[in-house]
Parts: C-alpha cells; structure tokens; sequence
C-alpha cells in the first residue's frame, strides 16, 4: 500500500521526493474522479446541446476593460505565498516531513523564505497586471456573446466538490460519533479528508448542485442523466484511492484458502493484507482480522510511520467496487444516446448504485445499528433508499412520458 504519492514514487521508481509526503494518495484519487467525471459532464453537455437538449444563453460581456486592481492583489497575495511558504517546503521536505512530525505545524507555521516570496509576488502581481493592461482599450466595447452550458462545468464540479466532501465528512461524523471531538481537537485537512462516507457526499453534494445549477437556467433531468456516467466512474476512481492507501474500506478477515474457479486471479484478489495501510492498523480488532508489525523477513517494504499489516488478510472490497462500477459505466455509457426519456439515465444509475454498495456491504467491515428489528448499517439502509428510488424514478417516468421511446 501507498500511504502517499511519495511512497508509490519511491516504491515504484526509487524516485525520493520528500515533499510529496503532503499529497495522500487517496486525495490524490479523489481528485483524479473529479477531473474525470468532469470532463466527462463537459462532453455530455456538449452533446445535449448539439442534439438540442440544452440551450445557450446570450451574455453581455465587455472587451478592453481597464486594470481589475483587486485581481492584481490576489495574484500578488498568491505569488508571496508561493515563494514564502510552498518554495520553502519543496526544498527542505526532507528534513520537515520527518516520521512522527505533523505536516501542519510546518504548513501554518511562520517558517518560510520571505524574500523570495516577496520576488514571486512582484513577479506574479506584475505579469497579471501586463496582461490586463496589454488587453485595456481606450474605450471598452461591450459585445454580446452566447454562453454554452458545457462551459458551466468547472463551477458545477467546484460547487460538488466542495458540497460533496463537506457531506461525506458530515455522514461520517454521524456515522462514528466518537470521532467529532477528535476531528476538532486536531483540526487538519488530512484529518478532514480522511473518513469519508461517500452517501453524504452524493446526497449533500447532489442536493447543493441541482439546486445551484437550477439557478443557472439547466434543465434537471439533462443535468442528472449527464452526471450520472460521470458520478459512477469518479466514485471507481476514488476507491483506487481507498484500495491503494488502505484507508480501512476493505471487507471483513478472509481466511479461506481461494475457490479453484479463481485459480486465474492473483491471490490478493481474494484475499489482501494491506500491508503499510494508511492507517497503521495494529494490535486485534473486533471485526476478526489484527494489525501486525512488517518485519524484514516479509515481503514488503517497511514505510517508517507505518510499517503494519492484516492478518488474515481481508476482502478487498475497493477492487471489487471498483470494478464492477466500470461495468456500470460501461452501461450507462452505451445507453446514454439511445434511451430518450430525460432523466430515465440517473434513474437506472441509481438501481445499479444501490445493488452494488448493498451487497458489498455484506462482506465490507461497517459499523452496524439496530432498524426495524436488524441489525443493518448506514450504507445498506442509504443503498436500498437509492435502488427504490430508482424503480419508482424509472415507472414514473416511462408512464409520464409514454411518446418517449428507445431509439
């Protein structure tokens, strides 16, 4: 396991790059599904333009304005930043980012290269006023231009984004309690990114987005059908993320010795130690599996701050997810042009969505709570809410919209 892009860098290229300690492998994926699922809501938007489905607006703008002095500020600010504090990390991570120290004392610290900040500011400050003083005209024309809705895409995965995560962290505070004081006791944004419950993040975000975008003129059933494609394969590429850091989202202690008709597959598929997990699980745990020290006699390296793995080994349920949210996508993807009633793509993806996590949730370790007399967790009760909803989304829709058909 990569707790951090600096350790898959070195494992895997003997490339050592101390300051790449900061970037945790698992936000590293995270951002890498926002930028997928983004371009792809682009090329979708796109298309449902192209076949008619949304339309463009007209927007005034006005060419040859003089210099925006707030913007030469804010670059300016940025730039001393940049130099103070980023150039001073890049060059002595090595010695700051030692096992056992916190990041963030560093990060928020004073500690920094003020005269080379104050180089960068001048240099940046100066380059954005260049820029807007070389486009200024004498007197600003204002022209009238359209405004497709696919260029509307970076604000709607910033407003996800930022929505999504605070929901997820948000469902996973209710979800472990015990975890809310510890989370403000040591406030930090590896500790707000680490613990995430991907509902909330769909909930919360999805809600905070249709209502955003509603307010830009999109119609919500092309928006949804457009996210949807894009919602599945991020939420892939984020448990890359949990499967590669070993973020603790992997399935229940796996003892058995591997079934013959998986004879093909490597025996991790089936059972996984999670060796240098993020979490440096160590000692027995009530879910059947304990965290053991990596000792030279094992297979492994040993990343200092870390250095445990499982036993047994447990299912690793992030692969499977994974997986099998490619083959949704693959779905989706192919039905998105020839199913034409709006809003049936989201219903269908949120059948696929509730059947995946319900029944990964049965091999997944999860905190569970009594609901109706079951014992069940948060993520199969959410999941089951999803598939419902889906069927009723999906019978709702074809009876409402009966001349609709499949191409």
């Amino acid at each position: 396991m990569y707790p951090t892009v600096y350790h898959a860098l070195l494992d895997l290229f003997g490339w050592d790059i101390p300051v790449l300690k900061l970037l945790n492998s698992f936000g590293f994926f995270v951002a890498m599904g926002f930028i997928v699922g983004g371009r792809i809501i682009y090329s979708e938007f796109k298309r449902q333009e192209e076949e008619g489905l949304l339309k463009s607006e007209k927007q005034k703008i006005i060419i040859g304005k003089p210099v925006n002095w707030q913007d030469v500020v804010y670059n300016t600010l940025i730039g001393f930043i940049l130099g103070w504090k980023f150039i001073y990390l890049f060059k002595n991570a090595s010695v700051l980012f030692q096992p056992g120290s916190l990041p963030q004392e560093h990060i928020f610290s004073l500690e920094g290269y003020p005269l080379i900040g104050i180089l960068s500011a001048v240099i940046l400050g100066g380059y954005n006023w260049y820029v807007q003083n070389k486009e200024a005209l004498p007197e600003p024309i204002e022209k009238v231009v359209d405004y497709h809705k696919y260029e509307y895409t970076g604000t709607l995965v910033m407003v996800a984004a930022i929505s999504g995560i605070a929901g997820a962290k948000l469902f996973h505070l209710f979800e472990n309690p015990t975890q809310f004081m510890e989370f403000f006791r040591e406030p930090s944004i590896e500790n707000f990114i680490s613990g995430l419950t991907i509902y909330g993040g769909l909930i919360i975000g999805g809600i905070v987005t249709i209502w955003y975008m509603r307010k830009k003129g999109f119609p919500a059933l092309h928006l949804i059908d457009a996210a949807a494609p894009a919602l599945i394969l991020s939420y892939g590429i984020g448990r890359v993320g949990c499967q590669v850091s070993g973020d603790g989202d992997w399935g229940i202690a796996n003892a058995a010795p591997k079934p013959g008709w998986l004879n093909w597959a490597p025996d991790w598929m089936w059972s996984y130690s999670f060796p240098n997990n993020v979490n440096g699980i160590y000692g027995m745990t009530s879910h059947g599996y304990e965290g053991k020290r990596i000792l030279e006699s094992d297979p492994w390296p040993i990343f200092d701050g870390y250095g445990t793995y499982l036993y047994p080994g447990v299912f690793p349920t992030a692969f499977y997810e994974t997986m099998m949210t490619l083959v949704i996508f693959g779905v989706l993807w192919s039905l998105r042009k020839k199913i034409k009633i709006p809003g049936m793509i989201f219903a269908i993806y949120l059948m696929f969505n509730g059947l995946e996590r319900f029944f990964i949730e049965k091999i997944r370790v999860n905190n569970v709570f009594g609901f109706l007399g079951m014992q069940v967790t948060q993520a199969e009760v959410i999941s089951t809410i999803f598939f419902l909803s889906g069927l009723g989304m999906a019978i709702w829709l074809y009876k409402t919209k009966k001349e609709a058909v499949l191409s």
